[in-house]
């Protein structure tokens, strides 16, 4: 498939930057309907005040793709990736019309049985991403860098995207009556659009192009089992026999994979711990009033999903690029500093030093996300998504704790958290069921 110049030197087939543009849409299609629920975080706080959407959500929504991504990650080699990736585009874009239905069924109404339907599609969404993010990862690890790069930068684009369209409908809708649902609606149909178009690059146009046609060819001849239904689609059949390439001599298995990259495994996994225990439940509850007011919380979503994406760029600046496996991760563990560094800022400073640092907080986590065959590609998103979790749950075991202490989490020190700690091993201790951990009873 690949032809020659006229001074007879091999040529790549077409299609390049087609495919480029294409893995960029496929990455915005990948996270846009869930980054659009997290940007309209403002309406959903004024229907549901009392049930901290951005944070609930977050939580429903990470132990679906944990679960699921880790399904996957056991029997990826025995699943067609082509139709994973296309169940992951439909439910998110059945899981985006259903969320638009459920608001324009209830005339924008609260509710605790409006919540609960939002958490189960917010679940859909986690489901959708397991599906589409670790095997559109290991599908185009097979391919050229650049093909993955497009992708991540289009996960990245998705943040700014829903974030410039937050703010433009904020400004539109700001004086009118129910300003906050209509740019709520008009995201979600955007969101809509964007997935059913997925479906159709993926599904149809994708497949069929010369140089991913090359690429998913060479991966069949060195033994890849999970690009046949593509090929397949696309015209083209294999055999059983690959030239006598011996894949199960060749072919690493999980645990071979994980263990060989499992400081890249760890970084993930410490990057988004870092980053969901702040974005974007402390951003929208924990940040105070300022001058900005309700476009507080708007500005900072925004400052942090457009530094996310500028930085997703810079490792293709060569003198740029951070390839020491070491530097990497003193740069991944230097970032827990931002931790105390947020509180002191929460409880002390203004609003100019919060942006900064929301700002540096969506830099370093675009740069040091960084994404090799399928089953690895698995993996490092499995690790991704656990980080997320436990980001997300430490912070709102902080929010337990803070409700229970009678204080806010700016407030909390190591002598509080301490004292919640003996007092709740106390209840577990007198048999009383509102504690909170499950404590071993050896301890």
């Amino acid at each position: 498939m690949i032809g020659n110049d006229e001074s007879g030197a091999k040529r790549m087939p077409e299609g390049k930057r087609k495919a480029m543009a294409v893995c960029f849409i496929l990455g915005l299609g990948s996270l846009v309907s869930w980054n659009s629920m997290l940007t309209i975080g403002d309406y959903y706080y004024e229907l549901f005040p009392k049930y901290h959407p951005s944070r609930v959500l977050t939580l429903v929504y990470q132990p679906f793709a944990l679960i699921t991504m880790a399904i996957l990650s056991y029997y990826e080699s025995q699943i067609n990736t082509r139709m994973r990736n296309i169940a992951g585009f439909v439910l998110f874009f059945v899981s985006t019309l259903l969320v638009l239905v459920l608001d324009l069924a209830t005339s924008g109404k609260g509710g605790i049985g409006t919540y609960i339907g939002i958490c189960l599609l917010s679940a859909c969404f986690g489901i959708a991403d397991a599906h589409v993010e670790g095997g559109m990862v290991g599908d185009l690890c097979f391919m050229s860098p650049e093909f993955i790069q497009s992708y991540l930068a289009g996960l990245a684009a998705s943040g700014a995207l829903t974030s410039l369209l937050r703010m433009l409908t904020k400004v539109a809708f700001e004086k009118s009556n129910h300003g906050l649902r209509k740019g709520a609606l008009l995201f979600l149909a955007i969101s809509t659009f964007i997935e059913f178009l997925c479906i159709f690059l993926y599904a149809i146009y994708f497949t069929k192009l010369p140089i991913v046609k090359y690429y998913r060819s060479k991966a069949a001849s060195e033994g890849s089992k999970t690009v046949s239904a593509d090929l397949a689609a696309a015209g083209i059949q294999t055999t059983n026999d690959q030239g006598g390439y011996d894949s199960k001599q060749e072919r690493l298995g999980n645990k071979q994979l994980f263990l060989q990259n499992i400081d890249y495994a760890v970084d993930l996994f410490l990057i988004y711990a870092i980053t969901l225990s702040i974005f974007p439940g402390f951003l929208y509850e924990n940040t105070g009033v300022h001058q900005l007011g309700a476009w507080y919380a708007t500005v900072l979503i925004a400052m942090y999903n457009v530094m996310d994406f500028i930085a997703r760029y810079i490792p293709l600046v060569k003198w740029m690029k951070l390839e020491s496996r070491k530097a990497l991760l003193i740069a991944v563990l230097s970032r827990f500093l931002l931790i105390p560094a947020f509180y002191f800022t929460a409880k002390y400073g203004d609003q100019g030093w919060m942006i900064f640092l929301t700002s540096f907080l969506g830099l370093t986590n675009g740069y040091l996300t960084g994404p090799e065959q399928n089953a690895l590609g698995n993996l490092l998103v499995m690790c991704l998504l656990g980080g997320i979790f436990a980001g997300i749950s430490s912070l709102n075991l902080l929010r337990v704790i803070s409700e229970q202490e009678g204080c806010s989490m700016e407030e909390l020190n190591g002598g509080k958290i301490c004292d919640w700690f003996l007092k709740d091993k106390l209840k577990r201790e007198q048999n009383i069921d509102s504690a909170v951990l499950q404590w071993d009873d050896e301890f």
